[in-house]
């Protein structure tokens, strides 16, 4: 037995691949513990085949990691570099995004200034050392980060991708404190110091809580595999040392199955469109997944290999308001599993699944096969009032809700595809994710993309991606030469 699960921040996906067939299985994520929803799902599927734990093969793709990045609800974590350099990953580069723009607000780093420590010592960029390391000034820094509690530690040190032995010197002494050491040689032994530090950091910064959470995975469900950001997968041992490489796995795995089912279908150009609860995804298939490694999450350079996936905040748990000017906005805040919309009876905010269900795009007798009933005179309640507020029927009000979420994934198609130089008349929309379907059309319309996809199970469509992948791993290496090729 094969199993794909994927996390979502509303839906927990698993589908098994048997000899025979294929089991299904949707059910809530956990948000305060998403370990919770996996296990229980895996272990009712196979309860029904009656196959034990362990003998089946498990493929994991989760949003643990990226919303540890986006939410700053990482581990306490200190980064060692070269001394007079520990303000780089806040200085960063000259470029900026927003050039003319006075007032515009960096996100903070993830390592605060009182937990960065520089250390005398230089690797030339030919490998050479022309300082080691005191022992005195390494006994000076395990007693520093004794008394500031670290969690997690991340060590980075000029041309470390040439030569490494200063920082294994410092991984080896530090090792003592029994807390997580990601080194920058490990993690991306490539020249460019502000990514790789930037890289290496994030990587210690997710690394205490994936291990934690792939480490209760493995206790109930035996050894499994993760999802990369590029389309493979890698064993969970892996991903606890460089969970980094796991960042996008879940948005990765739709991509994968997409252009399974682009080419069973006799398609050569697709454009992806997943549509969960929390966010839509959207990515570019010319008959092969692009993957890319200048990378930005949350403001944080990721140099890694992904999927080039872009992301907005628009899914059907995506929270319909008012700003402070009057205008009704749509996400990017969403109400996710736990309340979730108001038709699911916990929520109290409305969302676009409410709005759909209302104007009748969604059965009433309920979702995941009538196992979750719907409460649309709740729903229903809860709109009138919102309608009266901006002095709309219901109908209006939540027919501009849907438009509004449309705007905004319209804008996502639009920027990797016709602002990239590629004519979407010339593509297919594949369509998939649990809310896809009900706006997959009014898309295709608004970008002119003559055929729309949907293939079967499509709120499924990413774990099937995930059992689908093969194992992958990407090694990259900085080497230099001068005019002449030598070394």
């Amino acid at each position: 037995m094969r199993i794909g699960v994927d996390i979502g921040g509303t839906f927990t996906d698993i589908i098994a691949f048997l000899k025979d067939g294929v089991l299904k299985y949707k059910l809530l994520s956990t948000p305060h513990d998403p370990a919770l929803a996996v296990i229980e799902g895996v272990r009712r599927i196979l309860a029904k085949r009656g196959v034990e734990i362990g003998q089946a093969h498990i493929v994991h793709g989760s949003t643990i990691a990226v919303n540890a990045l986006l939410e700053r609800k990482g581990a306490r974590t200190a980064l060692i570099t070269t001394e007079g350099f520990e303000d780089i990953i806040e200085i960063g580069r000259q470029n900026r995004p927003s050039l003319y723009d006075f007032f515009v607000d960096k996100p903070p780093p993830l390592v605060p200034r009182e937990l960065r420590f520089g250390i005398p010592e230089r690797t030339t960029y030919r490998g050479e050392v022309e300082r080691k390391i005191d022992e005195n000034e390494l006994r000076a820094l395990l007693n520093k980060l004794r008394s500031e509690d670290i969690e997690s530690i991340a060590i980075s040190l000029l041309h470390s991708y040439a030569n490494p032995e200063n920082e294994r010197r410092i991984k080896r002494f530090l090792g003592r404190l029994g807390v997580h050491i990601s080194s920058s040689h490990e993690v991306l032994p490539e020249y460019r110091e502000y990514e790789r530090t930037s890289t290496t950091v994030a990587n210690a910064y997710i690394a205490p809580i994936m291990k934690g959470y792939l480490a209760r995975l493995e206790g109930e469900l035996g050894e499994i595999q993760v999802m990369l950001s590029n389309g493979g997968i890698i064993s969970s041992r892996s991903a606890r040392r460089i969970p980094i490489y796991t960042v996008m796995s879940g948005p990765a795995g739709g991509v994968v199955s997409a252009s399974f089912v682009t080419r069973a279908s006799g398609f050569k150009r697709v454009i992806t469109f997943d549509m969960g609860g929390t966010s839509t995804d959207v990515s570019l298939y010319d008959g092969e997944i692009k993957v890319g490694v200048e990378n930005e999450i949350a403001g944080i350079p990721i140099r890694i290999p992904m999927v080039e996936i872009h992301t907005v905040g628009a899914g059907g748990g995506s929270i319909a308001y008012l700003d402070r000017g009057g205008a009704l906005r749509v996400g990017p805040q969403s109400a996710g599993a736990d309340p979730g919309p108001i038709c699911y009876g916990r929520g109290d905010q409305i969302t676009v699944t409410d709005a759909n269900l209302i104007l009748g795009r969604i059965p009433p007798g309920g979702l995941l096969g009538g196992d979750m009933p719907l409460d649309v005179e709740r729903a229903r309640r809860a709109v009138e009032r919102f309608a009266r507020e901006i002095g709309c029927s219901i109908e209006e009000t939540c027919e501009g809700i849907i438009q509004i979420a449309n705007a905004t994934m319209e804008k996502a198609i639009r920027m990797i595809s016709l602002e990239r130089g590629y004519d979407s008349r010339g593509f297919a929309l594949i369509s998939f994710g649990g809310a896809g379907g009900l706006h997959a059309c009014e898309l295709a319309h608004l970008l002119s993309i003559p055929y729309v996809i949907v293939p079967q199970n499509p709120g499924l469509l990413s774990a099937f991606g995930m059992a689908l992948a093969d194992v992958t791993r990407d090694y990259s290496q900085t080497v230099l030469k001068n005019g002449g090729g030598e070394l």
